[in-house]
């Protein structure tokens, strides 16, 4: 049926009229060696599918060109695209010269009845080729012997990418074609024109991705059993930031700028001030959840929106607690105002009886020793420990209670109202600051 086939379509019309088809074959009776190798015309007097062109001698030369239809989704998750191209490959097949200067589409059925390259996609997790309504392949055979075989591939191929700096990331992805079985011995892949082997991809929309640019190369692969030809084509995919800003970069501010507003309540608005705080939190932790459920299989990765969002739950406790430490500091402070008044002339007239008494029933020198603990207890200040009376484990005592003394009045915070009022100027700073170098770094290191 196949000479038959090929015959037909005019293949033999061109030939004498002594030529007889066989399966796959057009040979000539009076002039084969037009046909076939010299030094092998045992193996291409009849057309062999499974031997290559040029079989024991040059490799074959195989120039491939793609068209991108469409890249249909990206996955951060499982780190691939999925995508469907045109990818054409052609050879020069010494067997099939005919004369005649046309060149013939032939069904594509016949491909099983023709050697073809053994071409893969590297790094492909799913691939099939599109078959409505039918194998959608394409033969193509020219009067030199050039095969043009086009196929239309929709393949999901793994693309490593580094989500550090999400949303804010650039991903390069590839596409990598290779030899399966022929080393490069056998064949040699090249891009028929270069960059311009490469189309529509200039084109493509997607979602959330911009192409940057792309290029194409030619590479071996270096295996066990052999060193393979390669050609690459590798493209940047810029992601768009607007997205991610209206969606979780505007409401993160918007929530640390809403905290803020507890600084010019009162302290003594208790419910309102704890309201806010507690709700603010809150909020923010639902945002931080939603933003990481999109990309639950990446939590290895610190990205940049995980950084952000830690920096606004920051600022947002913080506020919280600000308002814990003012109001703390504040109720101190008027409990110690409360008893200061009244037990303080008693005290002081319980310790001047006490002086009197030991006046008149001790010793000068029992007498200074003895004003000299009643000042160390009485007394929260910085008390005078050169004194001659006391004793050394006295002096150290003495000492120790003085930085004690010092250290806790650095951290005693004297206007429980100056908290708000510092407050309002270096949380407001602070935010913009840490703003300024988060985005400097992300955008442009």
């Amino acid at each position: 049926m196949f000479c038959r086939y090929f015959c037909f379509f005019g293949l033999c019309l061109f030939l004498p009229t002594q030529r007889r088809c066989s399966l796959g074959h057009i040979s000539d009776l009076h002039g084969s060696a037009a046909t076939s190798l010299p030094g092998f015309e045992n193996l291409t007097m009849g057309y062999n599918k499974y031997l290559r062109p040029y079989f024991g001698g040059e490799p074959v030369q195989i120039a491939m060109s793609l068209d991108i239809a469409s890249i249909s989704s990206i996955s951060e998750s499982d780190m691939d695209y999925t995508a469907t191209i045109y990818l054409r490959q052609r050879w020069t097949d010494p067997r099939l010269v005919f004369h005649g200067n046309k060149s013939f589409t032939l069904d594509a059925r016949l491909v099983e009845l023709l050697w073809v390259p053994d071409t893969y996609i590297v790094e492909s997790k799913r691939s099939f080729l599109h078959d409505v309504t039918v194998g959608n392949r394409l033969i193509r055979l020219f009067s030199n012997g050039t095969i043009l075989y086009a196929l239309r591939i929709t393949t999901t191929v793994a693309c490593n990418m580094d989500l550090s700096k999400y949303p804010m990331d650039t991903q390069t992805c590839r596409l990598q074609l290779e030899s399966w079985g022929y080393d490069e011995n056998d064949v040699i892949f090249t891009w028929l024109r270069g960059n311009d082997s490469v189309h529509g991809i200039e084109k493509l929309r997607l979602s959330q991705y911009t192409v940057e640019r792309y290029y194409t190369l030619v590479s071996k692969s270096q295996q066990e059993t052999g060193s393979y030809p390669q050609l690459i084509l590798q493209f940047e995919l810029r992601r768009n930031v607007l997205y991610f800003i209206l969606e979780t970069y505007v409401p993160s501010t918007l929530l640390v700028m809403l905290s803020w507003v507890s600084f010019w309540i009162t302290l003594d608005s208790v419910p309102a001030r704890t309201c806010i705080g507690v709700t603010t939190v809150l909020s923010m932790t639902t945002l931080m959840i939603g933003s990481r459920s999109s990309l639950s299989k990446t939590n290895c990765f610190i990205k940049a929106i995980d950084v952000y969002l830690g920096i606004c739950f920051s600022f947002i406790f913080g506020a919280l607690v600000e308002y814990a430490v003012a109001h703390y500091s504040s109720s101190q402070k008027y409990a110690a105002k409360a008893p200061q008044e009244g037990p303080a002339n008693e005290r002081t007239k319980e310790m001047e009886e006490v002086n009197i008494t030991n006046i008149l029933n001790s010793s000068n020198t029992s007498y200074e020793r003895k004003i000299s603990f009643t000042s160390i207890e009485i007394s929260s200040d910085n008390v005078n420990c050169s004194d001659l009376t006391m004793k050394t484990h006295e002096k150290i005592k003495c000492v120790l209670r003085n930085k004690i003394h010092r250290i806790i009045g650095y951290f005693t915070i004297q206007n429980p109202s100056n908290v708000d009022h510092y407050s309002k100027l270096l949380f407001p700073l602070f935010f913009m600051l840490v703003n300024v170098f988060y985005w400097a770094y992300y955008l442009y290191f």
